[in-house]
């Protein structure tokens, strides 16, 4: 996927680095915000977190040549910003802080459904809007189109997560009790909008922790460390949303798997399909759970 022609030049460290620190206590604010339910500790880390990224930015540039040189000053007289860990950490922490503003806990309602409409299409548009507009340096971008053709070995990886979610979910699922973390949907209207509410919330899992949350810290940090730092985000949030119990056994693979497709493919549509074919199953498995008898022939639990 190439560069946008307004996107500063990124070199990316091959190694730790200490800026992994403010990143690593900002994606902190996840758990605190979604596991432990402790607003005011996400608000702490948040603050710490972007205080130390620019603390760290003075400093490199107290300590850096002023004289900026081949691409970097080619972008700069072009009037293009370099990446900024304050600013991209800044975009994550503002999702964040629109995300854990409701609860997610899954309901059905009307009321409900647009609380978590609002929220998450906030999550999402905000960290763009103060990206394009106010930083003025397109570090968010949504690559429906990227990625070409899908290579055979994609192919079969979706069927594969069909059969995978087929043979795992309905144990997850039910054994665990974990299925009661969401709404009774026992009349069709409720099954409509059930369908409705996991497809759309999978499509908003790859908006936010994939092309903002991800791709953002892909900017500072080598592949394995941006991916492990979203999928702490990612897991975070699909823990208060009802994957408990042994539910990051599944998520965590899941979230890193996510990273590492859309890096390979740079295709927004082909990881929002995995995410939505896996979906698929969740939506079925717990139509099955709350309604016995109903897709008995269809799942082995």
């Amino acid at each position: 996927m190439p560069a946008h022609p307004d996107a500063a030049p990124v070199t990316v460290p091959v190694g730790w680095s200490w800026r992994l620190a403010p990143a690593l206590v900002v994606c902190l604010a996840a758990p605190a915000f979604f596991v432990v339910r402790l607003p005011w500790l996400g608000w702490s880390l948040l603050a710490v977190g972007l205080a130390l990224a620019w603390l760290m930015e003075r400093r490199d540039a107290a300590t850096r040549p002023h004289a900026a040189t081949g691409d970097a000053a080619a972008a700069e007289a072009a009037g293009i910003r370099a990446p900024s860990l304050v600013r991209d950490l800044s975009l994550i922490a503002a999702g964040l802080l629109v995300v854990s503003a409701i609860s997610l806990k899954a309901e059905l309602d009307d009321l409900a459904m647009l609380r978590f409409a609002l929220a998450l299409g906030g999550a999402v548009a905000v960290p763009y809007v103060l990206s394009r507009w106010v930083y003025r340096d397109r570090a968010i971008r949504f690559p429906w189109r990227g990625g070409g053709r899908w290579t055979t070995f994609q192919w079969v990886w979706l069927a594969a997560v069909l059969v995978l979610g087929w043979l795992i979910l309905p144990v997850y699922f039910i054994t665990s009790g974990v299925y009661l973390n969401w709404p009774v949907v026992d009349t069709p209207e409720l099954i409509a909008r059930l369908f409705v509410g996991v497809g759309a919330v999978g499509i908003w899992d790859e908006l936010f922790f994939i092309c903002t949350c991800f791709a953002l810290l892909r900017r500072h940090f080598p592949f394995w460390l941006a991916n492990l730092l979203q999928a702490v985000v990612f897991v975070s949030f699909l823990w208060e949303l009802g994957y408990q119990a042994w539910g990051p056994l599944l998520t965590i693979p899941f979230a890193l798997l996510q990273g590492f497709i859309f890096m390979k493919t740079r295709s927004l549509t082909y990881v929002v399909t995995v995410h939505l074919l896996f979906d698929a199953v969740v939506f079925l498995v717990l139509v099955h759970a709350h309604n016995p008898g109903l897709l008995d022939g269809l799942f082995l639990v």
